[in-house]
Order: structure tokens, then C-alpha cells, then sequence
């Protein structure tokens, strides 16, 4: 069952649920040094291989960048 969601404001549609770790690796972003948050909420990244998305879902995915 195909599953709708939106990832930094663009509309998605996956072929199923998947949990945020397998949602990284489909969109080839390594998990090191992201910040994802599933609608408003943050998922630490111990979290993301059982945390799982589901239709609807908002997500923004922040790479962090070190300097000053």
C-alpha cells in the first residue's frame, strides 16, 4: 500500500512504510550528521531504524554543517 508523505516540503509517495532509516538510505543520505524530525517531533538517531512513517507523515531532514 503506497504511502504519501512530505519530506522538506516536497510531496513523496512511497511504495510502503518505512522507518527512518530505510527512508535515508532510499534517498542515499547518510544517517551521520542528519537531524530528522517526523512531524515537529525529533527522532534521535539510536530511534531511527524502529521508528516508522506512515501516511501523511511530515519530515524535514537537516544536514549538519560544522565551522564558524
Amino acid at each position: 500500500m503506497p504511502v504519501k508523505i512530505i519530506v522538506n516540503g516536497t510531496p513523496r509517495e512511497l511504495p510502503r512504510p518505512l522507518s527512518v532509516a530505510e527512508l535515508l538510505e532510499r534517498l542515499e543520505i547518510a544517517p551521520r550528521g542528519v537531524a530528522v524530525e517526523v512531524n515537529l517531533q525529533l527522532i534521535p538517531r539510536a530511534r531511527h531504524s524502529e521508528h516508522q512513517i506512515g501516511d501523511g507523515d511530515q519530515l524535514e531532514i537537516v544536514t549538519l554543517v560544522g565551522g564558524g
